[in-house]
């Protein structure tokens, strides 16, 4: 076994992939995934995780700051890290971890912030990195070369390039392939990762050999099951198309003046409702499938750690930085609004070896932003406790964490309840929009039908950028909310006027969102209640930096 004073930490995370889709969450429609479970089994799993951003790079961002959007500026696909913020691997790096990335990265683009990984291997939907190809993307490796073949990894996405490539396709394509498995990122990532360790094990990263290693931080970031949507036929038999269980619809959802524009707008493009059957089944099947083999690639990662004997002193999380449609709603992949089909996450802690508890379902709201700040009281890097009180504290906190009240305070997240002795939390908050215009039905109009997932792609900077709408989410209702929309009052969703602007959904009655009460005279109150809640959150998140708070009710009288 090899011992640390400071728990290595083992990030992994999928793209893409809805709670829902894991039996752990919904025995409804979700699939066994054995890994997962064992890990859940072995920690904490978060029933009410709430991505602060239901869109890649301002979800990826602000997990490795524990900030929102609004507060590092990150709130587009084109917005990626600043330079010089204050981030995950920085601090780990400053406290002298072996650092890595291995996998989709879409937040570090800065040469300062790529300098800070030990190693890096980049790989996302289209294969390698190409420069120019992608914003958030990075041509070249650091301190491994791929143990798998480029030749053989590029080839092997040649089928997703095409489905990509087909964007005039009213339909979402997907595709089942005999592509050696393990020439599929999700594979080749998972064999990455186990040389990585292998060599950790081994001192290569340390300059005085193995006797001299310091703790490791290294985020495993799979590309899968974000689209485009393809599986290897081994596991895409596993999930026949006729066993997929669709989640319940309602047909008339878009077209009887409860949907807000900018959901119409989507399903517009999006919705599935003149395909057949056969092919919308086929869709879930796939990604069903793509998210077994990333259990499976989990689950060669989780076993080099017991073989290597670093389970015991590393933390393992998992989460995802968004969801999917995959089926709810008629949909599939992913836009602007907020239906947990797009921002409830899975979420695991575990470490067994550092106290955490094992087995347990916290069921209370929790963000993503939740777990940087969590990892960091748990490695004894950062205290939370008593921060920003200043005077009315009393006294000095105690310990010398690594992380000043100031870097502390500038987190936006808090340390997660049950994984340490944090409160629980009612609410979850998300948003999107930046301030731009709305993308209307009048833009769809002036688009060649039929619309499609190339209609996506079209209008896909103005609808990241479109308003400011917010949500916040408890265990029992779901209140969206935008100021900027188009017919937007103050009053809207409180005096039985049209469901146009806000949206509301008791999620105790009806779990799958499917009808919009903001419009009901009754739910006023509810409305007036998540209002406060949004209120009292954009205040306690108002300053990009923190303010210093004085030590001293007054000024120091000199003697």
């Amino acid at each position: 076994m090899i011992e640390n004073s400071t728990p290595n930490v083992l990030f992994i995370m999928a793209d893409q992939m809805k709670a829902s889709i894991l039996r752990m969450y919904s025995s409804e429609i979700g699939i066994e995934t054995p890994t997962l479970e064992r890990l859940a089994g072995e920690g904490v799993r978060f029933e009410h995780a709430i991505t602060p951003h239901p869109l890649c790079v301002p979800a990826r961002t602000s997990v490795m700051t524990g900030r929102y959007p609004h507060s590092t500026g990150c709130r587009r696909n084109e917005t990626l890290m600043p330079e010089n913020e204050q981030h995950a691997f920085r601090i780990w790096k400053d406290n002298g971890f072996t650092t890595g990335l291995i996998g989709k990265n879409h937040c570090y683009i800065e040469p300062s912030d790529l300098e800070l990984f030990d190693v890096r291997c980049e790989i996302s939907h289209a294969g390698l990195p190409e420069d120019g190809r992608y914003k958030g993307e990075n041509a070249g490796n650091t301190g491994m070369e791929w143990i798998v073949p480029e030749v053989d990894i590029n080839a092997a996405h040649e089928v997703r390039v095409n489905l990509r490539q087909n964007a005039q396709s009213p339909r979402i394509a997907y595709a089942v392939s005999d592509t050696p498995e393990e020439h599929y990122s999700t594979s080749v990532i998972a064999t990455q990762t186990e040389a990585f360790l292998d060599k950790y094990v081994a001192g290569d990263f340390a300059s005085g050999g193995s006797a001299n290693r310091n703790p490791f931080a290294l985020l495993v970031s799979f590309p899968d099951p974000h689209e485009p949507f393809e599986a290897p036929r081994r596991y895409a038999d596993m999930f026949p198309p006729e066993d997929v269980v669709l989640p319940p619809q309602r047909t008339n959802e878009y077209t009887d003046g409860t949907s807000p524009e900018r959901n119409r707008v989507l399903a517009r493009m999006m919705r599935q409702t003149d395909d057949l059957e056969e092919h919308r089944r086929g869709v879930v099947s796939v990604y069903q499938a793509m998210t077994r083999f990333v259990d499976d690639g989990i689950g060669r990662i989780v076993n080099k750690l017991d073989e290597l004997g670093l389970r015991e002193n590393t933390i393992v999380v998992f989460t995802a930085d968004h969801g999917d449609f995959i089926g709810e709603h008629g949909m599939a992949v992913k836009g602007g609004v907020f239906y947990d089909a797009l921002v409830q996450v899975p979420m695991i802690v575990s470490w067994p070896g550092g106290g955490v508890p094992q087995g347990v379902v916290e069921d209370s709201m929790a963000s993503t932003i939740d777990i940087l700040p969590t990892l960091l009281e748990l490695q004894g890097l950062a205290s939370f406790d008593g921060i920003g009180t200043g005077w009315a504290r009393g006294e000095e906190p105690e310990g010398d964490a690594a992380l000043s009240e100031e870097e502390t305070r500038r987190m936006q997240g808090r340390p997660l309840p049950t994984v340490t002795a944090a409160a629980p939390r009612s609410a979850a908050f998300s948003e999107y929009g930046s301030g731009g215009p709305p993308v209307t039905m009048e833009h769809l109009d002036a688009l060649d039908e039929p619309l499609g997932y190339h209609t996506i792609i079209e209008t896909l900077w103005g609808r990241e950028a479109e308003g400011r709408r917010k949500m916040v989410r408890t265990r029992e209702w779901k209140y969206v909310t935008d100021p900027m929309a188009r017919g937007a009052t103050l009053t809207s969703g409180t005096d039985g006027g049209p469901g146009d602007v806000d949206e509301l959904y008791d999620l105790t009655k009806d779990p799958w969102e499917l009808t919009n009460v903001a419009h009901l005279s009754e739910n006023a109150g509810v409305i007036s209640e998540m209002r406060s809640l949004l209120a009292g959150w954009m205040i306690d998140t108002e300053d990009p930096s923190p303010v210093e708070v004085p030590e001293s009710i007054g000024r120091a009288v000199p003697r």
